[in-house]
């Protein structure tokens, strides 16, 4: 009998794809996830101990928008996942148990998801991101989805390191390396306010929250010369 991480890599690979890039394979990654573990959606996030931090690859437009705010607001599922290096498990955003989350939990409810999952991607020491899968109905995981989204971290957590050997500038390390202008962009913000790194990026998410926008957007608006942030105004 087969064993179930040759079965998923099989359904990855049945799925249409437009290029045969990493980051085009992170995407089937997540749609398999999503239909195979009854998911509403699914999300890659790279995320890493020098300070990259970004949506790498999504199951839809809508979980990618999801996926993002946690960027935005600083706090989320895999943002926890990947620092206590454990799978957060919030078979329901409503009972208090996302409670540490005030701010992504009730958004996330109202973009209509009730129960989220968080897998940290992680091979020994190394850790690179999260995977997150959401659901619009609350109940937690099957024993075999369980198994199942694990079995998804460690093909993600290998596709990662793959592309990360190569350093064939292409692919996932685009992807890093645009998230990375989120934080030149911070940099940028904290000589404009005169205050710390922290304080940079919570004045940046708070444009963010405020606008409506992504956190690549604002970056991108800042690195441009086209917004900049007073020291005198919050």
């Amino acid at each position: 009998m087969r064993d179930r991480a040759s079965v998923i890599r099989d359904l990855i690979a049945a799925q249409p794809g437009q290029s045969h890039t990493t980051t085009d394979y992170l995407q089937r990654v997540c749609r398999t996830a999503a239909e195979t573990l009854s998911a509403s959606g699914t999300g890659i996030s790279v995320l890493t101990d020098d300070g990259v931090r970004g949506v790498c690859a999504a199951s839809d437009p809508h979980c990618e928008q999801i996926e993002e705010l946690q960027f935005v607001l600083g706090e989320g599922p895999c943002i926890d996942a990947f620092e206590a290096r454990r799978p957060v498990l919030i078979p329901d955003l409503t009972d208090g148990s996302a409670a540490r989350w005030p701010m992504y939990g009730p958004a996330a409810h109202a973009g209509g998801f009730c129960a989220v999952f968080a897998f940290p991607l992680q091979m020994g020491a190394a850790r690179l991101g999260a995977l997150d899968v959401l659901r619009d109905h609350p109940g937690p995981l099957s024993d075999e989805q369980l198994s199942d989204a694990m079995v998804f971290a460690d093909i993600t957590m290998e596709a990662l390191l793959d592309q990360h050997e190569a350093s064939s500038g292409a692919g996932v390390a685009d992807e890093i390396e645009h998230r990375a202008e989120i934080f030149q962009a911070q940099g940028m913000v904290m000589v404009q306010i005169g205050g710390t790194i922290g304080e940079a990026m919570a004045r940046m998410r708070a444009h963010a929250y405020a606008e409506n926008r992504g956190m690549g957007e604002i970056a991108r608006d800042v690195l441009n010369r086209k917004l900049q942030f007073s020291r005198d105004h919050p």
